[in-house]
């Protein structure tokens, strides 16, 4: 996770390369080597991930997703990090309900071409609290998308994953892929002020870099998002930005340089009900509230 820079911005705007954009997660630098990792070979893949609903922000990636239970005709959401927010960084505790917005995302196919622009009516949750996420509700409809770009969302697995699964980590920023598997959880993820719960910990081969914050993490095997990419521990600092450290729960702190992390995304469906409205009062949900 790393600090906006506007320097950064600039140039990614003026060239689209070089630079690793802002509010990132990024566990190697952003070489031309780092940016062109293929999917691993070894990560058992038992269907093809594409780009298709992925989404790229001004400097983040992000999905369209739906709910077990969205219709087609309910406001489509586009899911990203807390941190990727056009508003900057939450601060912890800090909870972001039904905020007016206009943001726009590049929607991309299976191919990774960019088919279209989606805008958003408002920021319907968003927080770096106990986990990393924003959800914009768009002024487009599943219906609307599908009927204009050909485009399906992505589903939201309600159940939460288990060590060992096979996953890849779609970027829709840099249009790459990053294919590993669920290494293990880790309790507390501390990183600087935030702290997040039961966070997912990729093996090794994610090697996520900037700009690929706020993708949407698949489980090959259904093609349902189980998580939301967020953060890495660059250098071995211990809890600090852009170096999280895993806190078990009897304290003892773990710090694994080169890891990367995710962020589970099970318990949202369950604070939403009919027309994909936010409902953070629903039996079930568990997400922080304002």
């Amino acid at each position: 996770m790393n600090k906006p820079l506007l320097a950064a911005l600039a140039t990614l705007a003026v060239t689209g390369v070089g630079v690793a954009p802002a509010a990132a997660s990024s566990a190697a630098p952003a070489s031309s080597a780092a940016l062109a990792s293929p999917v691993s070979s070894t990560a058992p893949a038992v269907r093809a991930v594409s780009f298709a609903g992925t989404v790229a922000l001004s400097n983040c990636s992000g999905s369209v997703v739906r709910l077990p239970a969205s219709e087609d005709d309910d406001p489509a959401l586009v899911m990203s990090n807390g941190h990727c927010l056009e508003t900057g960084f939450p601060a912890a505790g800090e909870v972001v309900v039904d905020q007016p917005s206009s943001r726009t995302f590049g929607l991309l196919n299976a191919s990774g071409t960019r088919v279209g622009t989606l805008r958003a009516g408002k920021i319907a949750y968003a927080t770096m609290t106990d986990t990393d996420v924003s959800l914009y509700q768009l002024t487009s409809t599943y219906a609307q998308i599908r009927g204009s770009y050909g485009i399906s969302p992505l589903t939201l697995n309600d159940t939460r994953p288990t060590a060992g699964t096979a996953i890849t980590v779609v970027s829709g920023y840099w249009k790459r892929t990053y294919a590993c598997n669920v290494d293990g959880f880790a309790y507390r993820l501390k990183e600087g002020e935030w702290t997040w719960k039961d966070s997912v910990r990729y093996t090794s081969a994610c090697r996520t870099i900037g700009g690929t914050s706020g993708s949407p993490v698949v489980d090959n095997a259904t093609g349902e998002v189980v998580a939301v990419n967020n953060t890495g521990n660059e250098d071995g600092g211990r809890c600090t930005d852009n170096n999280p450290c895993e806190v078990a729960e009897d304290g003892t702190v773990t710090v694994r340089e080169g890891i990367n992390y995710g962020q589970q995304t099970y318990q949202i469906p369950a604070c939403f009900g009919l027309d994909n409205k936010l409902d953070l009062s629903r039996s079930g949900c568990a997400l922080p509230k304002p």
